[in-house]
């Protein structure tokens, strides 16, 4: 019953995660259209893109990091057998959590940040700090699913597992 939450919450973030990639591709698509074929611009389009996308990488980390889709480089792990592959993943694994959760602390100083001084969007003068906040939940989520990634490469590594494709023979 656990591994079934825990899976269903992976979803939402990866789910989470393709939402953004839409709401980014929707917006650059609109400001471009209306701009050249109706030559308005949308108000803080710029503005509204250069967040979403920034919400759109933290929330991309949190996909990639637990399937372990990211860039990787494979030449040592590819010459070694399962035990030392098992172990250089965990290795990275351990390595990556580090990393995302000191980006994550200081991220939050970002969204501190420009919560306290106020900073505005560009045309239609809305604060920014709500869109720091969301990537920034974004990068908690990654912290969570790479300890879940973690934990499961050590104690259950057979949840790790890709799944086999049956093929109608």
């Amino acid at each position: 019953m656990k591994r079934v939450a825990m899976d269903r919450f992976i979803d939402t973030i990866e789910w989470i995660a393709a939402g953004f990639v839409g709401i980014v591709a929707a917006n650059i698509f609109l400001a471009v259209i209306l701009r050249n074929v109706f030559n308005f611009s949308i108000p803080d389009a710029f503005d509204f893109g250069r967040l979403l996308l920034g919400i759109l990488i933290f929330w991309g980390i949190a996909a990639t990091s637990y399937r372990g889709t990211h860039i990787t480089v494979d030449l040592i792990w590819a010459n070694v057998g399962p035990k030392y592959q098992r172990w250089i993943d965990v290795f990275a694994t351990l390595v990556l959590l580090f990393v995302v959760a000191v980006q994550t602390y200081t991220l939050f100083d970002k969204v501190y940040g420009t919560y306290n001084d106020n900073v505005l969007t560009f045309d239609l003068r809305w604060p920014t700090w709500p869109f720091f906040a969301v990537a920034w939940i974004g990068d908690v989520s990654a912290v969570l699913l790479i300890a879940v990634r973690t934990y499961r490469l050590i104690f259950q590594p057979e949840l790790m597992q890709e799944p086999q494709i049956k093929t109608a023979e």
